[in-house]
């Protein structure tokens, strides 16, 4: 009896243990999605992105994080945004998936933004998404190990979820060359709840992300552009990005990344007639996990609309 009490416990720990694996999509622990591209879909991480380009414009990311590792997280997002022809607001809406072996989330967000002019070359936007968030484990994909209890309540074969609400707000500052944001993801800060008992503290944690770029014309073929992501999560460690991008005649760029305690980026792009758009990122981990991988890949396709305004 003891003993199958000790296993119960056991597998509790392991099933939080792997909850606990999807939310770190880092080194350093973040709950929402990542990528390494974040410069070229904005709108992903502040939802007062919306409405302040004057077109429309579509973007898919995909990143393949960890080759080689089994299970290792794979994200994917669709998201569609733009302005309002006569007004000075924007809507957009976008789905995401993240999947580590055994459990995947899937959150699906719609988004209104208002801007306005602060003087001659600065605009305001302020922007809220309201949507979902479902977090999935399948039972049939987690190994229990030799000599277990096949009557354990805590081991499952089927397929357990949860749906919750979630919310972001963010405002942004930007001229032709500055852009300056902040932005807070879920809000609500609830609880996971996956069994009728409660089973550690699954709970969705508050983020906060600070973003800024600046564009510098370097001649009339090449303009370079650094920029900074603060990222910050509710009693985890500080994050930050940095990264640099030169692009040749607003038509094919090149940069690098630095994201702290975690990797070196590459990034390579093309626009295409102004109207699609592709990426790619490698990144390159520094620290112990190195060994047990080849590197994260991403790509990003965008479809920009005729303008409206």
């Amino acid at each position: 009896m003891k003993k199958t009490i000790l296993h119960t416990k056991g597998i509790l720990v392991a099933i939080v243990t792997v909850i606990g694996y999807l939310f770190s999509q880092s080194v350093i622990a973040q709950q929402i999605p990542q990528f390494t591209q974040y410069m070229f879909n904005n709108y992903l991480s502040n939802p007062a992105i919306a409405g302040t380009y004057n077109y429309y414009q579509i973007r898919a990311n995909y990143r393949y994080q960890w080759v080689g590792m089994d299970d290792a997280p794979q994200t994917q997002s669709v998201s569609l945004f733009g302005p309002l022809s006569k007004k000075d607001m924007g809507w957009g809406a976008y789905m995401y998936m993240d999947n580590t072996g055994p459990t995947s989330r899937m959150g699906m967000m719609g988004s209104y933004a208002y801007n306005m002019n602060l003087n001659d070359e600065y605009r305001i936007s302020g922007g809220l998404s309201l949507g979902f968030l479902q977090y999935k484990v399948d039972g049939s994909k987690l190994t229990a190990g030799e000599g277990y209890d096949e009557g354990d309540p805590a081991i499952f074969e089927s397929i357990k979820s949860t749906f919750t609400p979630d919310a972001s707000v963010g405002f942004y500052l930007y001229s032709s060359l500055l852009q300056v944001g902040i932005s807070a993801h879920q809000l609500f800060g609830q609880k996971l709840k996956l069994y009728n008992d409660p089973i550690g503290t699954n709970r969705l944690r508050q983020h906060i992300l600070m973003s800024g770029s600046y564009l510098f014309q370097l001649n009339r073929d090449y303009e370079f552009e650094p920029g900074l992501l603060l990222k910050y999560m509710f009693r985890s460690p500080f994050q930050f990005e940095l990264n640099g991008k030169l692009t040749y005649r607003k038509q094919i760029w090149g940069g690098l990344s630095y994201r702290l305690n975690d990797a070196f980026s590459i990034l390579i792009g093309y626009n295409y007639k102004k109207k699609y758009v592709i990426g790619y990122s490698y990144d390159y981990s520094y620290t112990g996990i190195r060994k047990y991988q080849s590197g994260t890949h991403e790509f990003m396709l965008g479809v920009l609309f005729d303008k409206i305004k």
